[in-house]
């Protein structure tokens, strides 16, 4: 039923329970992950040197943590034997980036790691998964923790 499976990874403890399900999933359908970190934007715009300095700095620590989570999601598929590719993108807008890869390397699920906000905190801040699972094409699984 699913050939390309889309794993969103943060590095947090939701996403790492989300990718053993994933990688569950692949192996009983015969499927393959595709895993993406998306970094937000340099957070500062600023002029000379510091700015440089600083987004210097800022894109070094989100690169090895992406090189980080994107590592424990292969590990996590080599156990299970499931073929896995991953890659990490800038993207303003961090939903963006997934459906944005989904499309791009046709994926036919998403699955993630929901933080499970509740209350005002949802109302107000929203989250990645909730506008994934409301803008998606294809099919999201949200794993809960």
């Amino acid at each position: 039923m699913f050939k390309k499976i889309l794993v969103p990874t943060d590095g947090s403890s939701q996403a790492a329970h989300a990718s053993i399900t994933a990688a569950e999933l692949a192996k009983s359908q015969g499927a393959q992950i595709v895993g993406v970190y998306v970094i937000d934007p340099f957070p500062y715009i600023g002029i000379g040197d510091a700015s440089a300095a600083g987004l210097q700095s800022y894109m070094t620590e989100a690169r090895a943590a992406s090189g980080q989570a994107l590592d424990a999601l292969a590990k996590v598929c080599g156990d299970a034997g499931v073929p896995f590719a991953g890659d990490t993108i800038e993207r303003n807008v961090v939903y963006e980036g997934i459906l944005e890869t989904a499309e791009a390397e046709g994926c036919d699920l998403v699955v993630m790691g929901s933080h499970g906000r509740q209350g005002i905190k949802a109302l107000i801040l929203g989250s990645v998964a909730q506008k994934v699972l409301t803008h998606a094409k294809v099919p999201v699984l949200i794993v809960k923790s």
